[in-house]
């Protein structure tokens, strides 16, 4: 089937699609245009009542009113057009059918963070190398990956050798490395297991991401190890060893540390990453996340993440805008690896990587990693994806 065959089946099979055009006599100008959605583009400051549309899998205009027929209309009225979301810290290569699950929820390029090391690392590279979106792959410092027991609790599993090895094999896919730090996953050997893991992925040039929170070490030893490029995730992790002190002031060496470029994000998880009350104590400290992420794995959806566009509604409570919080899912996410700088974005020329969200007003409970619900009042749902031009409704 090709693409303006597929564009008609798929207009065929959802009730957003409407108005497929017929001129027979006359090429369509677009493959797609969808019409009348609030357009959020932070990248370019805009948040307007815009169409948009696409040619040849790329962004061809984003006009107020576009003239011209396409091959397939969306009727966008009453939803959100933002770029297609980028979420850095998910579990997606866990199974094969973790890119699918994410792209419904609006997610055009993933990152899986630290699911397997040098043992297995081929596991999560066939998917990635195989995911309808765009994937990429961190390699577990721990050799064994993540382990119940803790990856790195036998300091013989942080593996240069076997790092290094699994990294050149699979340069095109591999972004990053990650060292989960918690007590329960490295115990005593936390600012040792960080300095290999820091070692290697400095002689590729490549970020090293960090899972904080609870750890044995203090952070102040920890951020030393941090350079510009770095991630910290799970960033509203609580004590021991939060980011913020018990006068409610973020420690200067993180504040330190996102002045020389390391990005702080959120990595929302489900066990020990996310407590309300620390949230509002580093919100009300002006120190908010760069980035969102979910932490995300296959069961998910029947926890307090649920789906990347929940997890970004969870800080409107906390004065963070409907666009600052598309921002960290877009354009900000689209700086931490070199692999989606072109992504994030709605500028003419780019790949149309589209997200359509739905805003709804509500009573809404968000949940953190402790059982403690807030109530919101607004509320992000993933209604459809466009990846590279090609609509794919949301079942």
């Amino acid at each position: 089937m090709n693409r303006r065959r597929f564009l008609y089946a798929a207009a065929g099979g959802t009730a957003l699609i409407s108005g497929l055009s017929r001129a027979f006599a006359q090429a369509p100008a677009y493959d797609l245009i969808i019409r009348g959605g609030r357009v959020i583009d932070p990248s370019l400051r805009i948040d307007r009542i815009s169409d948009v549309a696409i040619a040849n899998g790329r962004i061809a205009a984003v006009e107020t009113s576009i003239a011209g027929n396409a091959a397939a209309t969306i009727d966008a009225r009453g939803k959100l057009v933002v770029p297609g979301l980028i979420d850095i810290h998910t579990h997606a290569a866990r199974t094969k059918e973790g890119p699918g699950l994410v792209l419904a929820d609006g997610v055009t390029a993933w990152v899986d963070a630290g699911s397997q090391g040098a043992d297995r690392i081929a596991d999560p590279i066939a998917i990635a190398r195989t995911s309808p979106q765009l994937g990429r792959v961190l390699v577990n410092i721990g050799r064994a990956g993540i382990l119940p027991e803790g990856d790195t609790m036998d300091l013989a599993r942080a593996d240069t050798g076997a790092l290094r090895d699994a990294i050149a094999k699979h340069r095109d896919l591999v972004v990053g490395v990650k060292a989960r730090l918690s007590r329960e996953v490295a115990g005593e050997n936390d600012d040792e297991v960080m300095r290999r893991a820091q070692e290697v992925a400095t002689s590729f040039n490549l970020p090293l991401m960090i899972h904080m929170g609870q750890t044995r070490s203090p952070l102040a030893r920890l951020f030393e190890r941090l350079k510009p490029g770095d991630i910290v995730t799970h960033m509203f992790a609580p004590p021991p060893n939060s980011i913020i002190d018990d006068n409610g002031r973020i420690l200067p060496e993180v504040l330190a540390a996102r002045r020389r470029g390391v990005w702080f994000d959120v990595g929302n998880g489900q066990t020990g990453h996310m407590r309300w009350d620390i949230i509002e104590r580093i919100m009300k400290a002006g120190f908010w996340p760069d980035t969102f992420s979910t932490d995300w794995n296959v069961n998910s959806p029947t926890t307090g993440v649920i789906d990347l566009p929940n997890c970004m509604s969870k800080l409107f409570g906390f004065g963070m805008s409907v666009s600052q919080a598309i921002a960290c899912a877009t354009v900000n996410a689209s700086h931490t690896f070199e692999v989606f700088r072109d992504r994030g974005t709605l500028n003419v020329g780019a790949v149309a990587d589209i997200a359509l969200l739905e805003l709804r007003e509500g009573n809404f409970d968000f949940l953190d990693n402790y059982g403690n619900k807030i109530p919101g009042r607004q509320r992000l749902f993933p209604r459809g994806t466009v990846l590279g031009g090609r609509w794919i409704p949301r079942a």
